[in-house]
């Protein structure tokens, strides 16, 4: 008897917000085992992190691994450091520069835990949902980023320099807007009640519905023509 095929497996990085919540839901109809990697990088509002893992489990991730590295102890950004996060930006505000919300070299460094992992579990596929267009002006969400990232991954590890095998990163949602993103979320199933995005929740986990992050969701939600379950509760 021949052994039956599995699926290919593939490390997806999981904050719990909407557009990583999608890729998780496009890299498992793709076909791909999922292993997701949440990681409590010092983040002031751990709701990420409870909605992290309703959503590993809503979408059926084979694992869920929760890693700490303390991104908190450099500082530097309002996400991670006793900084006032800014509130009611206007959209060419938004889109106009590096707010302080950018975390220095988070994105590096989560793709840096996810092919450490990926490579321990002799998988070659990293899937991560950064998005190029409605985004807060992060330079670590552009497709230049994640080429020159998926290059160097292919230059540093043990599979792709002895064994010949290709690392790839897929950020499949890197070109779309909000609204196709949300429009895509939905086909796929995916319980936008789940996720959280917000920058500066209150005491109780509800969103602040005025920083980039929620004014962001809320414009992709307004253009596809739904209702936000979490802003509309």
């Amino acid at each position: 008897m021949t052994q039956a095929a599995t699926n290919p497996r593939a490390v997806v990085l999981l904050s719990g917000g909407l557009d990583s919540t999608t890729c998780l839901a496009m890299a498992r109809a793709q076909g791909y085992e999922c292993l997701a990697l949440t990681v409590l990088y010092g983040q002031r509002h751990r709701v990420e992190i409870q909605a992290a893992r309703r959503v590993a489990q809503a979408l059926g991730a084979a694992r869920h691994l929760e890693i700490v590295v303390d991104l908190g102890a450099f500082g530097g950004s309002a996400l991670t450091a006793d900084i006032e996060v800014p509130k009611g930006r206007s959209e060419a505000d938004i889109s106009g520069g590096i707010p302080i919300t950018y975390v220095p070299a988070r994105n590096t460094v989560f793709l840096s835990l996810a092919l450490a992992w990926a490579e321990a579990l002799d998988c070659t596929e990293l899937f991560i949902g950064v998005n190029a267009l409605d985004y807060s002006g992060y330079p670590d969400c552009r497709p230049e980023f994640i080429m020159a990232f998926e290059n160097l991954a292919n230059m540093a590890t043990k599979m792709a320099t002895a064994q010949g095998r290709r690392i790839r990163v897929h950020a499949p949602l890197i070109r779309m807007s909000k609204a196709q993103i949300i429009k895509a979320g939905l086909e796929l199933g995916v319980d936008y009640g789940l996720t959280h995005s917000c920058y500066d929740p209150t005491p109780d986990g509800r969103p602040c519905e005025q920083c980039d992050s929620c004014l962001l969701r809320a414009k992709g939600f307004a253009e596809a023509g739904v209702a936000d379950p979490v802003f509309s509760k």
